[in-house]
């Protein structure tokens, strides 16, 4: 890593993505049990599908899951440069529900 990552903006606009696709899929961000459906989901698809679907709640969810590992990426970037980085309550949701669903939790 160069340690020229501007984290923080990239935090920034995902969670702005995050929010935008969630809203098109009604998603409460405070609402546990459909942000664990969500992150249980996005854990088990599988990548089976070439473009983007037509119908727009398909398509909110396939880019929303895309940012889901865009997230994951830049938080485990920032963790090996030493920077605890996350976005707003959408990330923080987004993040804790895919990490209880992927049983990373479980492990100790």
């Amino acid at each position: 890593m160069s340690g020229f990552e501007d984290f923080g903006r990239q935090a920034a606009q995902l969670e702005r993505e995050i929010v935008r696709w969630g809203l098109v899929l009604g998603i409460d961000w405070n609402d546990d049990a459909q942000v664990a459906a969500l992150a249980r989901e996005a854990v088990a698809i599988q990548a089976t599908m070439h473009g983007l679907p037509a119908d727009p709640r398909e398509r909110a969810r396939v880019e929303l899951f895309g940012l889901a590992q865009l997230m994951l990426t830049v938080t485990a970037e920032s963790a090996g440069e030493g920077i605890h980085t996350h976005g707003g309550p959408a990330w923080k949701a987004l993040g804790r529900a895919l990490f209880e669903a992927s049983n990373l939790g479980d492990r100790k």
